[in-house]
């Protein structure tokens, strides 16, 4: 497969960046867990684990259940999704490009050597030693930049502020388990209402606002842990399309990728052209 790039995660900021290169004529998988902690998974290709298919803003992911499939969902111009937790299927589809995705804020198992160019998203990884490029994932003037020496901003332990909401606005697991919803992605939710419980304990809404995410049932949890995403702004519309951070990070990828002329000259001879 010519061309090809891998995605290690499906989550929201690795999808931005998917995006980005399938509406670009690139050719992307998406290598997953089996079952992704991914909480605004209605606009993660990750979640194709799980439903066997996601559209995001009109472009959509397979779940393959065999890595020669991926060829076929390749033509019909979508997305393949993967479950390759460990990445083993790097080394059989030998990519031009790895973009390592994950967002754990530290490195994991990839490596410089991966692939002709290596992008890794977030703080924890320096361009040179673990990467080629690195992209800087944390809201404000450099979001989105690409990083061919040193390192993203490190990890500050905030979440981004919307309407004044901070912590607030990240719901985490009470107990461990498994999420039970009450209430559905993009739902209008009144402070005080019960959005899920968690081991029989309820998980509580601190203000009002539109739930923008929330784990799947499938996903085993642990107390502490980021299950949900509650927006104050109430727009609904935001639940169900790419945020401008994963749009600014997506566009960093994009630029990363297509910045060398000969790997650009190498994707776009291996891409199918589109109509």
């Amino acid at each position: 497969m010519n061309g090809l790039i891998v995605m290690r995660g499906g989550g929201d900021l690795a999808s931005g960046a998917a995006f980005r290169l399938h509406r670009a004529g690139l050719r992307v998988i998406v290598l997953e867990l089996d079952a992704p902690l991914l909480v605004r998974r209605v606009v993660c290709y990750g979640d194709a684990v799980f439903d066997g298919v996601r559209s995001v803003d009109g472009v959509t992911a397979r779940r393959i259940d065999h890595i020669d499939r991926a060829e076929t969902v390749l033509d019909a111009d979508e997305i393949p999704v993967w479950v390759d937790a460990a990445g083993e299927s790097v080394r059989t589809l030998r990519p031009l490009v790895v973009v390592d995705a994950r967002m754990e804020k530290r490195p994991l198992d990839s490596t410089i050597h991966d692939a002709p160019l290596v992008i890794a998203l977030g703080p924890g990884y320096t361009a040179g030693i673990h990467a080629h490029a690195v992209i800087e994932t944390n809201r404000g003037h450099h979001l989105g930049r690409v990083y061919w020496q040193g390192s993203a901003e490190p990890d500050t332990g905030e979440p981004g502020s919307m309407a004044g909401k901070t912590h607030s606005r990240v719901l985490r697991a009470p107990a461990p388990g498994h999420v039970t919803a009450h209430v559905s992605i993009g739902d209008t939710i009144h402070v005080g209402q019960i959005i899920a419980d968690v081991g029989g304990i309820p998980l509580i809404a601190p203000f009002d606002g539109v739930l923008r995410g929330l784990v799947h049932p499938a996903v085993a949890v642990q107390p502490g842990m980021k299950i949900g995403d509650l927006d104050p702004r109430s727009e609904r519309d935001h639940c169900f399309t790419i945020s401008d951070k994963a749009l600014a990070v997506g566009g960093g990828v994009l630029e990363a990728v297509l910045t060398e002329p000969h790997i650009r000259s190498q994707l776009y001879g291996g891409a199918h052209e589109r109509g």
